[in-house]
């Protein structure tokens, strides 16, 4: 007779197959590698967040009504405040573990979106985005998008001076919106500004649509995943149709719960730590003040750096004001990002590459790529600077006017630099890269030959080494044509753009004329050979 346990699973399998399923699903093979591991943490961070905002939302009142405040932190006694400020107040002082609670949801937001970031980064270098996985690409973008707007919807909640004065924000950038700006505004505060709304529809917003739309963004995003394979580096016996990795279950299982548990465990230890909105510091909101030196989010300070260093200009349209040091600035933060979510469409329309792809590049042999990467980085740290120039200028006891124009000189050139020196450092590496292939690697023992002559011994790359460093695919460029894919093609793929690996043939007849050499010499022993002393590493 079987148990009972037994008896149920035999029940579930036959009306849900999930013996089925799990026979098909849990041996699996994923790939190891630690930058693997930045995609688990933004999972994990959410999970985080979702586990903490349930709680949060037990005690948290989203309402504008005003109340007179009577709790526990005196300094505030007797003020008028929002429902909202009030409730933020009890969840931090009255309510046990509050607090913490919410600065663990505070940090795994900031974690969240800072690991998504990375982890976009790690596969726009490396080329996972390449066919098939451009709707996958699309769909982490999506998530990173909403993930920033969920956490500026989270951030507005307590109704403090310094969410307040992000409120405020976006108002002047929705007013700046040619001819509906105003009923736009009227109709997302529900009156003139602050209203009486806007606090319930953040709050609405942050803890049901969006975590809805990104909640199935991300199982969409897991599922494709599994379903293509997990990209993988280039090794000895990997291969764009195999994985070589361990299964999903015991052992990428129990890694994966590991990691969430220390994931889980930092949060909370830097939560427990440093202290992060401290809305009693800030005071209710009052739309007559504004708080020194307010800096919102980190990941919202590129667009906070885009309005502040953009000169206030202003011009007339048949009896409109266009207020372009609003508009222009709050029409570039979208296109910016926008760009980012087409690459993948953009490379492959320019390769003419319909092939799939489940080898990872190393971002060195794609330097125009890696190139734009490193450039749009820099764009963001530039106008992160920008978003915090009044902190900057009063720590650093610098011009905040000059500070201004530092920015926006930067915003220009800055990305231009970084893109240049990023492609010839890559370059520079493909060619060390040629130099290992052709001539080994260094031993440091220099050996005098017969005729008098001074070299270096090199011993030859072991097999796996050689094959991550012959691996990679080199594009070939455009021949001819003035169209612009032609013209792309060959700045991406040119002599500019790679250096071209070493060929078999090159690799044969350097190892006899150095397999020579060492017969000359007879130093080379069994592992290495004479190298020469200068510049032959490009013949």
């Amino acid at each position: 007779m079987a148990g009972r346990g037994e008896r149920i699973a035999d029940w579930a399998d036959g009306r849900v197959g999930l013996h089925r399923l799990a026979r098909s699903s849990m041996r699996k093979i994923f790939p190891d590698h630690w930058s693997f591991m930045l995609g688990e943490i933004c999972l994990y961070s959410f999970v985080v967040i979702i586990l903490t905002g349930v709680w949060l939302t037990l005690f948290f009142k989203p309402s504008m009504a005003e109340v007179v405040y009577d709790g526990p932190y005196v300094p505030l006694h007797g003020q008028r405040v929002s429902e909202a400020f009030d409730s933020t107040m009890h969840i931090s002082f009255e309510v046990r573990g509050g607090l913490l609670i919410r600065q663990i949801h505070h940090w795994a937001a900031l974690v969240f979106i800072a690991a998504m970031f990375v982890h976009m980064m790690r596969v726009f270098f490396t080329g996972a985005f390449r066919k098939p996985r451009e709707v996958n690409w699309l769909f982490g973008f999506g998530l990173l998008f909403l993930g920033m707007l969920d956490g500026f919807f989270g951030y507005s909640l307590p109704d403090d001076l310094l969410s307040g004065t992000g409120i405020r924000f976006i108002e002047g950038v929705v007013l700046s919106v040619p001819v509906v700006g105003t009923y736009l505004q009227m109709f997302l505060f529900g009156g003139e500004f602050p209203g009486t709304d806007i606090i319930p529809r953040f709050y609405s917003l942050h803890v049901l649509l969006v975590p809805g739309v990104m909640l199935g963004l991300l199982v969409a995003h897991l599922v494709l995943v599994f379903f293509h394979k997990h990209t993988q580096f280039a090794g000895p016996g990997r291969t764009n149709d195999n994985v070589v990795g361990m299964p999903l279950l015991p052992v990428y299982l129990a890694k994966a719960g590991g990691f969430f548990f220390l994931v889980s465990g930092v949060i909370a230890a830097v939560a427990a730590i440093a202290s992060i909105n401290p809305i009693w510091a800030f005071g209710p909101y009052r739309p007559d003040q504004v708080s020194t030196g307010a800096q919102p989010d980190w990941y919202m300070g590129f667009a906070e750096g885009l309005i502040r260093v953009m000169p206030g200009w202003e011009i007339d349209v048949w009896g409109h004001t266009l207020v372009l040091g609003v508009l222009i600035p709050f029409l570039l933060f979208p296109a910016v990002l926008g760009l980012i979510a087409a690459y993948p469409f953009v490379e492959a329309w320019i390769t003419r590459d319909g092939r799939e792809h489940h080898l990872l590049d190393r971002p060195r042999n794609a330097p125009v790529r890696t190139a734009l990467g490193a450039a749009w980085i820099s764009l963001y740290l530039v106008t992160l600077v920008g978003g915090g120039n009044d902190l900057f200028a009063t720590h650093l006891h610098l011009s905040l006017n000059a500070m201004t124009w530092a920015v926006r000189i930067g915003f220009f050139v800055v990305p231009v630099i970084v893109f240049e020196v990023a492609r010839r450092w890559c370059l520079g590496l493909q060619r060390r890269d040629r130099d290992l292939v052709l001539h080994g690697r260094e031993t440091g023992i220099v050996t005098k030959l017969p005729h008098g002559e001074y070299a270096e011994l090199h011993a030859p790359l072991s097999a796996a080494r050689l094959h991550t460093l012959t691996a990679h695919e080199q594009p070939r460029p455009a021949a001819e044509g003035g169209s612009l894919r032609a013209r792309l093609s060959r700045a991406c793929f040119g002599e500019g753009g790679q250096v071209a690996k070493a060929t078999p043939r090159e690799r044969a007849r350097l190892a006899e004329a150095h397999a020579g050499r060492a017969g000359i010499s007879g130093h080379a022993g069994g592992d290495g050979h004479a190298g020469h002393a200068g510049g032959a590493a490009g013949q």
